[in-house]
């Protein structure tokens, strides 16, 4: 597990950044991250889901206009003051995947698309948090940064853009996980994982404004959020190469599905 640390701390980092971004539309594009992953979870019928870690609010908004009974939890007050704004019949909260306001058993389904890696602390009680909330036979799918050549280069990336600060004032940002430590520590609470997927959220040609869409030249997150981050043909057909070759190492997250065995 390898730690990346920056200028900023986690949550300032994501208080910041959900302060500057318009509550998401819901999101329409099924055949990218992450809602390509939450269909491919939510397959055995309808049942209580809980998104956790819902940002800004387009994937809990697609299921609840779909009709899901699906509710969602974020950490940072001010993006959950925003969904309610917008579209006050969903249900969201503050609140704390350590320590989840639920009953045992009381989710079919659990999301939780880049959340565990944000934890510096407590994330084995996350894990164990999760497992309770779920019932027999339920599924988490989960999104986790990878600990992989990609990630490294965007770390470096970033360092280089950000201004200099000393190692001592640095502090923790995410988590890097390699799958044989996602399986550990879904194993370690009685998650069984089905699949692991090496997934493309953010390639990281689209770093650099000429690889990316017409549309997408001038950065917008909404709009990446929405449609998912393209880049144009050039862009795309060297991200093809390199995800085919080296999948593992030009991926960004691992998806995995988990489910908790039914008694």
């Amino acid at each position: 597990m390898r730690i990346t640390y920056r200028n900023k701390n986690n949550k300032d980092y994501w208080q910041e950044r959900w302060d500057n971004v318009e509550i998401d539309d819901k999101m329409e594009n099924t055949g990218v991250y992450p809602l390509k992953y939450a269909e491919l979870t939510i397959t055995d019928g309808p049942g209580k889901i809980l998104e956790a870690g819902c940002g800004a609010g387009r994937i809990l908004r697609y299921y609840h206009d779909s009709g899901h009974d699906i509710a969602g939890i974020d950490f940072i007050e001010t993006v959950v003051s925003k969904l309610k704004t917008i579209e006050p019949p969903l249900q969201v909260a503050w609140g704390d995947i350590t320590e989840l306001d639920f009953p045992d058993h009381h989710f079919r389904y659990v999301l939780a698309f880049g959340l565990y890696h944000n934890l510096e602390t407590g994330l084995g009680k996350a894990f164990q948090e999760t497992a309770r909330v779920l019932q027999g036979g339920g599924k988490l799918c989960a999104s986790f940064r990878a600990d992989n050549l990609q990630t490294v280069m965007v770390d470096y990336l970033a360092s280089k853009k950000a201004p200099p600060v000393p190692a001592a004032d640095k502090t923790f940002h995410k988590l890097n996980l390699k799958r044989s430590e996602i399986r550990q520590h879904l194993k370690a609470v009685g998650l069984v994982p089905l699949r692991i997927y090496p997934v493309v959220n953010m390639p990281i040609l689209y770093k650099f404004a000429f690889f990316r869409y017409k549309t997408h030249k001038a950065f917008n997150e909404n709009l990446g959020r929405k449609e998912g981050y393209r880049l144009n043909w050039m862009g795309t057909l060297i991200q093809n190469i390199l995800f085919k070759l080296f999948k593992y190492q030009f991926c960004n997250l691992f998806v995995v599905i988990a489910q908790r065995p039914a008694k």
